[in-house]
């Protein structure tokens, strides 16, 4: 029998069988227009005796030599890569962003540049046997402990039983794709009093804020200008909702909250001659949801800013891995080959080379008008229309991100850590070094945007505050339930925030708690303090639907929307427990199945005796004499 402490609570048979691993977290399937992702278990949960895999040759012993297959690998991280799983279905990638066979051909598929040359797309691989996280060094020591006292025999002889066993529960109701799945769940919804759903659409909201507020009942004139400042929320990594994303993500926009922070400080915000929308869109990591969205929902009247409003576009990516003092600007070469355009473009450059010249540890630097754009939000309204944009990032050609879409993307990837000796509320508030470089970038963009909305007075008085930075950036990678995160949402929000750092997976169920930070963050940075009732205030800081239209026009198979669903599921969890040998549970099957028939015999004469084994009793009342 297996016990620990920590694990068996109660009396209860099948707490005395097994011990149930509660800190995991699973790979699950997701599906696009033409494939299925992800990992599954069968429909009981998949068993294996547990083998631990600590280095290249423990993987033998699996493959080939181990006598009691099938195996549970419990694998090293550093081992988990793209030569330990062969033969596996790999989706192409949908064309979703502006490059295309007809819109510059020879950027199309990244075939200038492989922006992500360490990745090995193991997360767009479909596997038919469940993959788990073990989040908990514990319960990762419990299952090692058993490993050794059960599995490990010495001199490399045959383990004897009973064997240390797990069992993973992770089967997907959804299958092939996201068309296949919609229509199951369609026709279900419509045939069926109790539908079964199998799959629901990623989505969100994108959070979305004007330097004027204006009327959201209402639209801008077609003669309004707007200067645009955009960047994403999400991440992903192989694991569900394991998305710390502090590269690929967060710097960004920290450095963007920052960024709007300083320049609502601006003495004329009021009076400048063009608008700034801030947008931090939802879904960016999954074929651009959330830009697809906002440019969907602009082209048809369902948006108070069209795309004939916007001036110029100025996009955060990844910011924090900056070598020396670079910061690149990266524009699109097809949209330039507009005379229009591309002066417009240049005026762009210039401005923002004129905020950084205040700056002296940020030095902007131009690229090759040959060179396509990165992975951006700004490919999505490049779709729409040709608009003067740029992406700002610490890259010229590949990442300097070594851990993109990866759970290894955290606080530490971007050199964010504190002294030991100090206290949780003392961290909140200490300025990291990276603070105050992604203060400097916040500084550069604030000013730009005041200069391209037509400021001319005060823009070398904005400047971001890195005491700003350094409490987003300890509040989504460290520790979001802290003083400065509760002191700014709603008090019925505040359950959401936990002792670790949030994650910045889109899910299904909308908003998540990113969304909700950022947006009471952006209003908590923004707003002004007035002396008016909760009823009176209008919060200017808004949502806005982050759905694909694929799914709002019932084009499920769609090429220029994303598709991207999650699979539903009953029962995600996985256990440890001991395992008889086969032989021993033949016998105590053959033995139990003896024991039924020889019960039935015994019942059988017993019930066929009956009137000679049991007397009837006398009759009350009769006498004789």
């Amino acid at each position: 029998r297996l016990s620990h402490p920590g694990f068996c609570r109660g009396n209860s048979v099948e707490r005395k069988i097994y011990i149930s691993l509660n800190k995991t977290a699973p790979c699950v399937r997701l599906l696009n227009a033409t494939h299925q992702i992800g990992c599954q278990s069968s429909v009981s949960g998949d068993t294996g005796v547990i083998h631990v895999v600590e280095k290249e040759e423990d993987l033998q012993w699996v493959l080939t030599d181990g006598p009691n297959p099938p195996y549970v690998v419990l694998l090293e991280g550093a081992l988990f890569t793209r030569g330990r799983f062969e033969g596996f279905l790999s989706p192409p990638s949908t064309p979703s962003g502006v490059y295309s066979n007809s819109y510059g051909p020879e950027f199309a598929h990244c075939r200038e540049i492989q922006w992500n040359p360490l990745g090995d797309g193991l997360a767009y691989e479909d596997f038919s046997f469940p993959i788990f996280l073990l989040e908990d060094e514990n319960e990762t020591k419990v299952i090692k402990q058993c490993y050794h006292d059960h599995n490990l025999s010495p001199n490399g002889s045959v383990p004897t039983f009973p064997l240390c066993a797990m069992q993973l529960f992770s089967h997907m109701h959804a299958v092939i794709s996201t068309v296949t799945c919609m229509r199951r769940s369609s026709i279900q919804s419509t045939f069926s009093i109790n539908p079964e759903i199998v799959c629901d659409p990623l989505s969100d909201y994108n959070v979305w804020s004007l330097l004027k507020p204006i009327n959201i009942s209402g639209a801008l004139e077609p003669d309004d200008r707007v200067v645009v400042a955009a960047t994403r929320l999400d991440s992903r990594s192989f694991f569900w909702n394991v998305a710390p994303g502090a590269e690929s993500a967060v710097a960004s926009f920290v450095t963007q909250l920052a960024a709007a922070e300083a320049l609502q400080k601006a003495p004329d915000v009021a009076t400048l001659p063009r608008n700034v929308m801030f947008v931090f869109f939802q879904g960016e990591t999954f074929d651009y949801i959330g830009s697809s969205r906002m440019v969907y929902d602009m082209e048809k009247g369902k948006f108070p800013v069209q795309l004939e409003n916007i001036d110029s576009f100025v996009e955060l990516g990844q910011v924090a891995l900056r070598n020396s003092l670079e910061l690149w600007m990266h524009t699109d070469p097809m949209s330039q080959k507009n005379e229009s355009v591309q002066n417009q473009v240049e005026a762009l450059l210039s401005t923002l080379e004129r905020s950084g010249a205040g700056v002296p540890a940020v030095e902007l630097r131009r690229l090759n008008q040959s060179q396509p754009l990165p992975p951006s939000s700004l490919q999505r309204f490049l779709r729409a229309r040709n608009i003067s944009g740029v992406v700002l990032a610490d890259h010229s050609t590949v990442f300097h991100n070594r851990y993109y879409q990866s759970i290894y993307d955290t606080a530490e990837s971007i050199n964010v850590s504190y002294p030991e000796s100090q206290s949780p509320e003392e961290d909140l508030n200490f300025v990291t070094d990276t603070a105050k470089a992604l203060a400097d970038v916040a500084t550069v963009v604030g000013r730009a945007l005041y200069q391209l909305a037509g400021g001319t007075n005060f823009s070398d008085t904005i400047q971001a505050d890195p005491r700003t930075v350094t409490r987003l950036l300890y509040g989504f990678l460290v520790r979001a339930n802290n003083s400065w995160f509760q002191s700014i949402l709603r008090q019925d929000l505040r359950s959401y925030l936990g002792d670790g750092p949030l994650q910045h997976y889109i899910a299904v169920s909308s908003p998540t708690n990113t969304t909700y930070v950022v947006q009471y963050a952006l209003a908590n940075l923004t707003g002004q303090v007035v002396d008016l009732t909760r009823e009176q205030c209008q919060d200017p800081t808004r949502l806005a639907r982050a759905l694909s239209p694929a799914f709002e026009l019932r084009q499920w198979g769609s090429t220029e929307y994303s598709t991207w669903t999650e699979s539903r599921w009953k029962d995600i969890r996985a256990r440890i427990f001991l395992i008889a040998s086969r032989e021993l549970e033949f016998i105590t099957l053959m033995v139990g199945f003896g024991i039924l028939v020889f019960s039935l015999v015994v019942t059988y004469c017993i019930n066929a005796k009956a009137d000679v084994l049991f007397i009837a009793p006398r009759e009350p009342g009769a006498v004789s004499y």
